[in-house]
């Protein structure tokens, strides 16, 4: 394996890496050429929103070729390009064999929710302290477990006897939550999303975990139940506010996150016409909000 590294300015960054694909380059990625240092640039935005800006003034391009030679010819082609006339070649070098598959795996270690519940992929064995577990890898849908707002939905329902009732995940993802609810006793368990491939990934998650749910788009949300999960963004939250009150049968609890501390307020004030949200969790800048609707 072989690298070729290019500096590019911020206008010619699209143009580069759509050339290194057309020559067939086996990975593009793009970086702060200024990192860890004085000029380093944040491109930063909510979680799940577009960043501000589309890279930064100075980019370090790195692509994978097979061989030297194809990534020499690469250079050599992108050279006689305009574009290119404004970016750097930095260098071609050999790449040390890795495994690479072990070496991704190495990032996720199994995640704790409660010292006996536990998230852990398929190529670890659980803690010996786990006594609940949930399997789940890295996938197309949001929801392994290592977010701070996933973490404290699955506490939630660890911490609250889910046993026999009826419940709802909105914005299901990877249905980890709607999981987590079936294995603490939910007795019907609905996970809906507006992607195909969280529905897809939710309901192969549910079958390797071995519990049984509903899975599909949120029309087939049409019941009220006695808790309703719905780890989202705060703007949507917000829209959805009628919607998932709606679902909640009284007496039961309304659980939301994907909410920064700072959005507290908007939410508080966003459910005051159809509950009392209140603050019962906080982890890494993040809160869980939820209600006992009457």
């Amino acid at each position: 394996m072989v690298e070729l590294r290019l500096l590019c300015p911020e206008a010619q960054v699209d143009m580069a890496c759509d050339a290194l694909e057309a020559l067939d380059a086996l990975s593009v990625s793009v970086e702060d050429a200024d990192a860890q240092t004085d000029a380093e640039q944040a491109l930063f935005g909510e979680p799940g929103m577009p960043p501000p800006k589309e890279g930064w003034q100075r980019s370090r391009i790195i692509a994978l070729f097979s061989d030297r030679a194809a990534a020499e010819e690469a250079a050599n082609l992108l050279s006689a390009q305009d574009f290119f006339s404004t970016c750097q070649t930095l260098g071609v070098q050999e790449v040390a064999d890795q495994d690479w598959v072990r070496l991704t795996q190495s990032q996720f270690a199994p995640v704790e929710i409660t010292p006996e519940f536990w998230i852990v992929p398929t190529w670890h064995e659980p803690p010996s302290q786990a006594r609940q577990v949930i399997r789940l890898d890295p996938g197309l849908a949001f929801g392994t477990g290592t977010h701070p707002t996933t973490r404290m939905c699955l506490r939630w329902i660890a911490t609250h006897d889910v046993t026999d009732q009826r419940v709802l995940d909105y914005g299901c993802g990877s249905g980890i939550l709607a999981i987590g609810a079936a294995l603490y006793g939910a007795t019907s368990v609905d996970a809906v999303d507006i992607d195909e491939a969280a529905v897809t990934s939710t309901l192969l998650n549910a079958q390797a975990n071995g519990v049984q749910l509903n899975a599909g788009f949120p029309d087939k949300a049409q019941a009220t139940y006695q808790t309703v999960l719905a780890n989202i963004l705060a703007t949507p939250l917000k829209v959805l506010a009628p919607l998932l009150r709606e679902h909640v049968q009284a007496g039961g609890h309304l659980v939301l996150a994907g909410i920064l501390e700072r959005q507290t307020q908007e939410l508080i004030d966003a459910y005051a016409p159809y509950c009392n949200l209140q603050v019962s969790d906080t982890q890494e800048g993040w809160v869980l909000m939820t209600a006992h609707c009457t």
